[in-house]
């Protein structure tokens, strides 16, 4: 069932291809602003080649990783505080409604203002727009602890240690990887663009200034790395869910019997 559906991907990938290849070599588009995909391809392994593009690759990796660790720490930790405590859920939900629909992007301003183009301008970016992913679903997640199983373990004397690691960790792990696999994309367009707006060192910055420059094919070329480090991402996000959440009716679903 899985290796049809990555066949049927393939498949998919390789039709796009073929139309990029086709539009701007019959002259249906200008391939000034829409190249051929062989070309884009050519590019592609020209960068491959490139240590300059290897440095960026990793500045722009160190940058997702390190705001989605921050995201996560901060996220769990407070959601299974807040989630824990009614009366601090209660407190803190407005503040939390009105927080969360705020776009990274508009705080773009105050961090160039702070931090200019350094990298702590991304990493303020992508620890803002991930951790809402995170926190959220975590506090879900709390909620959902059935308080018959916490009051019986409470009255045996449980200590809240083995209480959090034997019911509300259990409950919580599949919102809490949902929060991982949702705020690890984020992080990635909000690294992207804090390179790309802003300046910060990485491979959003190569576009922004292989894109000023006129040369389309590399642009696009770059645009194909960072779709790919997306799919990577979310690979590794899906594999993590299906690993820890072996148990899970969800997970199980997907195994085929």
């Amino acid at each position: 069932m899985r290796s049809s559906r990555t066949g049927l991907g393939l498949l998919g990938l390789l039709l796009v291809a073929a139309v990029f290849e086709v539009l701007p070599r019959a002259g249906l588009v200008n391939r000034d602003y829409l190249p051929p995909a062989s070309e884009m391809a050519g590019k592609l392994a020209e960068l491959l080649g490139d240590s300059a593009f290897w440095t960026a690759t990793g500045q722009t990796l160190r940058g997702w990783g390190a705001g989605l660790a921050v995201a996560m720490v901060a996220g769990v930790a407070a959601g299974a505080v807040i989630g824990s405590v009614p009366v601090l859920r209660e407190f803190t939900a407005s503040t939390i409604e009105f927080l969360r629909p705020i776009p990274s992007v508009a705080l773009i301003p105050l961090v160039v203002l702070i931090y200019g183009s350094r990298p702590e301008s991304a990493l303020v970016l992508v620890v803002y727009a991930a951790l809402w992913q995170v926190l959220v679903q975590v506090l879900y997640g709390v909620a959902d602890v059935d308080p018959v199983a916490r009051d019986t373990a409470r009255s045996y004397g449980f200590s809240k240690l083995s209480i959090a690691r034997n019911i509300l960790l259990p409950t919580a792990l599949p919102y809490i990887l949902t929060g991982f696999r949702l705020a690890a994309a984020v992080a990635l367009i909000l690294e992207i663009t804090a390179e790309l707006v802003i300046g910060v060192p990485g491979l959003g910055q190569l576009i922004g200034v292989a894109q000023s420059s006129g040369a389309v094919p590399r642009t696009y070329a770059l645009v194909i790395v960072v779709g790919l480090i997306g799919v990577f991402v979310n690979s590794l996000a899906r594999m993590l869910e299906r690993r820890l959440l072996h148990w899970h009716p969800s997970v199980r679903r997907e195994v085929p019997a």
